[in-house]
């Protein structure tokens, strides 16, 4: 078992690191206070080839290994979570299910756009009525002449009013649960798609987000992603990459909780020394540190599942809670450690604080990722 990275990782490591502390993170508290969404931050990512991470060459991708693409998640999660939402999103959900679903014409058509910023993607499966049950979801696909009419509502969408390019999962016949479900590839200028925005959000405020309005949507067969009986399974692939981008992500602001904490607990004195000297403070430290460890070690386990081409569900929900919860752990100590200036927006930390929440529920829900170790382990299904 290696645990060094190799001389392309770091290669890697430097360069995401240094372009995220020089061009991501100078502006990041002025862009989540004003809640803007900077397309030219994406474009310059895309320029760096972080779009494209571990989609082929052939289609315009860099052709990385996962752990790579799990060292630059976290170092841009490390920058600016909102940017992080964004890649994620792109490269793990839309453009990685588009090379393991797609047929050629669907992966030639849009992956090089994808991965060049030329297109944004979203992935439309959360409803109002359906969120940690994708089954009980109320979009309808209807069979209609050539191709399929698409109507229903889709909300928290993350990249849902500046995205090209939109998953959508449908439900073609409800009576057969899971699956009746299909993925379309809708594009934005498609007839009878509408986009809302989503604002006021506790944090990410810097990302996008938005609602999804199919009124009777039109389109080809062509937009059909796998069989009309996958698209369950199509979106339950895309949830294990959107998680492993997550977990790193979440790497990241432990990260950076952590750097801000031992600078700042070096610096700040209280009772004549600096407040590194208490041991309750070195302790939520610590336990910083482990905790830090012990996620990145598992987003790299599922990453090397995930370069073996072997099932990593578990593996990556395992990495996915265990990083989330920790990343709320860490925003939280650090919170303290900083204490009044931790609770304002003049530290960084309390940014981390409000970003690290909304990983413990979106793409899966702590409480859906133990229901699905348990399932596993215990050889019972969670679920009905």
């Amino acid at each position: 078992m290696d645990f060094e990275l190799t001389d392309e990782q770091r290669l890697i490591r430097e360069t995401v690191r240094r372009f995220a502390e020089q061009e991501l993170a100078p502006e990041a508290a002025e862009r989540d206070r004003a809640g803007r969404f900077t397309p030219e931050l994406i474009n310059r990512m895309a320029e760096m080839g972080f779009l494209g991470g571990p989609i082929p060459r052939e289609y315009g991708g860099s052709g990385l290994d996962y752990i790579s693409h799990a060292i630059i998640t976290e170092e841009v999660g490390r920058a600016d979570s909102s940017l992080r939402t964004t890649l994620s999103v792109q490269v793990s959900l839309v453009a990685l299910s588009l090379v393991r679903w797609g047929n050629e014409d669907q992966r030639r058509r849009y992956l090089p756009k994808l991965c060049t910023g030329r297109m944004l993607g979203c992935f439309g499966l959360t409803e109002p009525n359906a969120g940690s049950d994708p089954a009980s979801m109320e979009t309808v696909a209807v069979r209609r002449g050539t191709g399929w009419v698409l109507n229903g509502t889709k909300t928290w969408i993350s990249n849902g009013t500046v995205a090209d390019l939109a998953l959508i999962f449908a439900q073609t016949d409800k009576a057969k649960g899971h699956h009746g479900i299909a993925a379309f590839l809708v594009e934005q200028a498609t007839p009878g798609y509408a986009t809302r925005p989503i604002t006021d959000k506790l944090g990410l405020r810097a990302s996008d987000t938005g609602e999804l309005i199919l009124d009777d949507c039109s389109v080809p067969e062509t937009a059909l992603l796998g069989s009309v009986s996958q698209g369950f399974t199509v979106a339950m692939s895309a949830l294990d990459n959107g998680r492993f981008s997550v977990a790193a992500g979440c790497v990241g602001i432990i990260q950076g909780c952590l750097d801000a904490c031992t600078e700042y607990a070096k610096t700040r004195h209280q009772f004549g020394r600096p407040i590194g000297n208490f041991q309750l403070v070195q302790d939520m430290i610590a336990r910083m540190a482990v905790d830090l460890d012990a996620a990145r070690l598992l987003v790299f386990r599922a990453g090397h599942l995930k370069n073996q081409g072997v099932p990593n569900t578990v593996e990556t929900s395992i990495a996915k809670y265990f990083a989330s919860e920790a990343a709320v752990r860490a925003a939280t100590d650090a919170v303290q450690i900083f204490g009044a200036y931790g609770y304002s927006e003049e530290a960084p930390v309390a940014r981390y604080y409000r970003d690290a929440k909304v990983a413990t529920i979106y793409e899966g829900t702590s409480q859906i990722q133990k229901l699905l170790i348990g399932s596993h382990l215990l050889g019972m299904r969670a679920f009905t």
